[in-house]
């Protein structure tokens, strides 16, 4: 991986000027002109919690803990599953929503595709003549900034992965000289946004390990994988993968034959979607409030 600089703007996003589509709808993250697009759920974190044999801070116990499916939540609270469904909408909850069965579910993680779920992304978008791919990752987060432990890592051993006394892999000080520089850019025709972007080139190859980040200087370090991209393309732009920060689901837009094996592959929960879909609060209109249901 190395980090894309200013002066090569041409390889970071250029290409998307004049396509990104309207404000909350699919081709407003995810650029409008590709032959098909699908949206695929991101994993609900659940946990069955039992008071039977409380821990010493008088905390329920957890029993199980494990990922849902969206599906197996509308099941739980009466709701419907479609294409443009959403949390709010679906469980008439913000957060967490205990049900009666013990389970405690949800809610996703925003802007992050499960490392497990890149990996099993990759063989469908691998293609012979385009093997390098170009990441945009959001800096709100402040992990490229220098001084935040999150961005030192540790990078020999089985240290990287507990967490030891860190170290500076290269990726990561081009990073900070790139913030501190003011050279993040702005993806074209999202400008206004107040969002930056940290744009890295490297082997697509590489995301097909689910633990890639922590040798790519990126700020992975102990339990957390994380950041994940915001954004991804090749360099020819046949495909791009969106996972807009305030949502909770990712976008893969490319040729139909992309789009029907990522709906065809059961890694994923997915949805084929279109365009001018909305995907904020109020797309959902098929989901009453749980109130209300039958």
């Amino acid at each position: 991986m190395r980090v894309l600089r200013g002066v090569e703007p041409g390889l970071a996003g250029e290409w998307l000027r004049g396509r990104i589509g309207g404000w909350a709808t699919v081709g407003g993250v995810a650029g409008t002109g590709f032959e098909a697009y699908a949206r695929v759920l991101h994993p609900v974190p659940a946990r069955r919690l039992s008071w039977e044999d409380p821990g010493g801070g008088m905390v329920p116990r957890v029993v199980e803990e494990r990922d849902w499916s969206w599906a197996e939540v509308a099941t739980a609270v009466g709701g419907a599953m479609h294409p443009l469904v959403q949390w709010y909408a679906l469980t008439s909850d913000e957060d967490i929503v205990s049900l009666e069965s013990g389970w405690d579910v949800g809610q996703t993680r925003d802007g992050w595709l499960d490392p497990r779920l890149w990996a099993a992304l990759v063989p469908h978008l691998t293609r012979a003549d385009a093997p390098d791919v170009i990441l945009g990752f959001w800096t709100g987060f402040g992990t490229f900034e220098r001084g935040r432990r999150h961005v030192a890592i540790a990078v020999e051993g089985d240290d990287a992965r507990a967490g030891s006394e860190p170290h500076l892999p290269v990726v990561a000080e081009e990073a900070f000289e790139a913030f501190a520089e003011g050279e993040l850019l702005e993806i074209p025709g999202l400008e206004g946004t107040g969002r930056g972007y940290l744009m890295l080139r490297g082997e697509l190859a590489l995301l097909g390990d689910p633990d890639w980040g922590f040798d790519a200087g990126i700020g992975w370090w102990g339990p957390f994988r994380e950041p994940m991209p915001q954004y991804a393309w090749p360099a020819d732009h046949s495909w791009l993968v969106a996972s807009e920060i305030d949502w909770d689901s990712t976008i893969v837009a490319g040729s139909r034959a992309l789009v029907d094996a990522v709906l065809a592959d059961p890694a994923f929960e997915a949805f084929e979607v279109r365009p001018d879909d909305r995907l904020d609060w109020d797309g959902d209109t098929v989901n009453p409030p749980r109130g209300e249901r039958r």
